[in-house]
């Protein structure tokens, strides 16, 4: 396969921070490439490297075989996190400004269908709903039919059927060719429109693969979570590994135990063992484990890993960074 877009031992700082440190990836054509991690872990400064906006202090960045700052910007197209149109262009005027930066641009109106605006076409870009204005953006990085498309947050603040338009219209560019670097915050998203993810973590990206490779090696077990208030001290005879539901896991509250290692045709056996002890439940919720799992897991790790390194310097080198923080 082409590698159209590299990163090699990517480094860049603002002072005392540290953006990215030796970031490394590959995408080939036609793939869509998920960059997952924490606010602040260095995914926009990696994108802005990626398409020439950010020179890196080290290491090296490649975009269709040459340079992202000499691509042909024909070829690119770039959705920052914070695009703002202007509020009194409507969603056509916005989409035809953009076509008319390009000698062969793609028609508006196949564009304002793909991103489903069609019947929104006349409205003033300020009065668009917060779905509707990032559709637009969308569109206006479409108009020029880019190999590349570098989307930062692409479906921020978009509601589900939106996001669901923006996801199709991801998928049939890459279909047809397109290669995508997108960031999401939504591990939904990046299972859903990933062919590969990277996670970002303190700069490096610490772990990347398809999202069925990362879960199978850092996703964990299935849980059984089971809504109850009995401790876990109840469950000591069960042949499954119990622990109290974290608050931090969607679909779980304090109220909760999780039962571990539990296939389907396995939580008949956890049922009568309540049962036959009285244990009283309101609910039963088994769950394979998914990309949001690795996440947790990953970001945890990183978290753990900084923190033991910050506890690890002495105290002149903990004195001279509060110093200079």
């Amino acid at each position: 396969m082409e590698a159209v877009v590299e990163a090699t031992d990517l480094e860049r700082t603002y002072g005392e921070t540290v953006a990215l440190a030796r970031a490394s990836l590959t995408v080939e054509r036609g793939e869509v490439f998920g960059l997952i991690g924490p606010n602040g872990a260095g995914k926009t400064t990696l994108v802005r490297a990626l398409t020439g906006t950010t020179e890196p202090d080290a290491g090296s960045a490649r975009v269709l075989g040459t340079e992202p700052s000499a691509v042909d910007r024909d070829r690119l197209g770039v959705l920052p996190q914070d695009f703002s149109p202007p509020d009194r262009l409507t969603a056509r005027e916005l989409i035809d400004y953009y076509a008319g930066l390009y000698d062969d641009a793609r028609d508006p109106d196949d564009v304002l269908a793909a991103v489903g605006l069609a019947d929104a076409d006349d409205t003033w870009y300020e009065n668009l709903s917060g779905g509707q204005q990032r559709r637009a953006c969308v569109g206006s990085i479409l108009v020029n039919d880019p190999d590349v498309l570098f989307l930062d947050e692409p479906t921020t603040g978009i509601d589900p059927a939106g996001r669901r338009t923006i996801w199709t219209l991801v998928e049939d560019l890459a279909a047809e060719g397109t290669t995508v670097v997108l960031t999401t915050h939504d591990m939904a998203e990046a299972e859903h429109l990933a062919d590969r993810v990277g996670l970002l973590a303190d700069g490096q990206i610490v772990a990347q693969g398809s999202p069925e490779e990362l879960v199978a090696t850092h996703g964990g077990s299935s849980r059984l979570t089971i809504e109850t208030t009995a401790d876990p001290d109840a469950f000591a005879d069960l042949e499954y590994p119990v622990e109290r539901a974290a608050t931090r896991r969607r679909s779980t509250n304090t109220d909760a135990v999780i039962v571990r290692d539990v296939t389907p045709a396995e939580i008949g056996t956890v049922v009568d063992y309540l049962e036959a002890r009285d244990l009283e439940y309101t609910g039963l919720t088994w769950a394979e484990p998914d990309l949001e799992d690795v996440y947790l897991a990953l970001a945890d790790d990183a978290e753990r890993e900084r923190t033991t390194s910050a506890d690890d310097r002495t105290p002149t080198e903990t004195a001279t960074a509060g110093e200079t923080a």
